[in-house]
């Protein structure tokens, strides 16, 4: 269970704080608590019973989140092919649903080496879901790192170049 002012993940809408746990009024069933939630980048309020089975997990900490900025270079780009935008579809949302932060970088780096690939524009499809992979990433990363969210792209470049200028030096 989760307690007031902890950050999660909620499905794949966003992080979230929990600012409450409790029976809001609107509630029928005695006794079923909820958690409301408030996503971080959004203005929304969100009641969900606390034995819900939409997926929810901690924030991921800090350490965790330097740790994945640090290993992106090493993260391959899916090798998953097809023209059916139906099956590309299916697979970036299973990416999405797997709610892990190294599959959504993952999808980010192969719709970007799709486009170089290419040459040339990546599909709808492609361009949609490599942008909610990076607002649902980089959310996470600002909570975990507690900076803007407008900062988080320069920090992961900053970190990555600064990670190569160690290495070779």
């Amino acid at each position: 269970m989760y307690h007031t002012g902890e950050f999660i993940v909620y499905g794949t809408s966003s992080v979230c704080e929990v600012t409450a746990v409790g029976q809001p009024a609107f509630a029928k069933d005695e006794g079923r608590l909820y958690y409301t939630l408030t996503p971080v980048y959004g203005t929304e309020t969100i009641y969900i019973p606390v034995d819900s089975p939409v997926f929810m997990r901690p924030v991921i900490s800090r350490e965790q989140a330097e740790a994945l900025i640090e290993s992106i270079p090493a993260i391959e780009e899916d090798s998953f092919t097809t023209h059916s935008l139906r099956l590309a579809s299916e697979h970036y949302q299973a990416a999405l649903q797997s709610h892990d932060c190294h599959e959504l970088v993952q999808l980010i780096k192969t719709v970007y080496a799709k486009s170089r690939r290419n040459g040339r524009r990546v599909s709808q499809i492609d361009q949609r879901y490599r942008k909610r992979a990076e607002d649902l990433l980089h959310s996470e990363l600002a909570v975990a790192l507690g900076i803007p969210l407008k900062e988080v792209q320069p920090y992961i470049a900053r970190s990555i170049a600064s990670h190569k200028t160690c290495v070779h030096a």
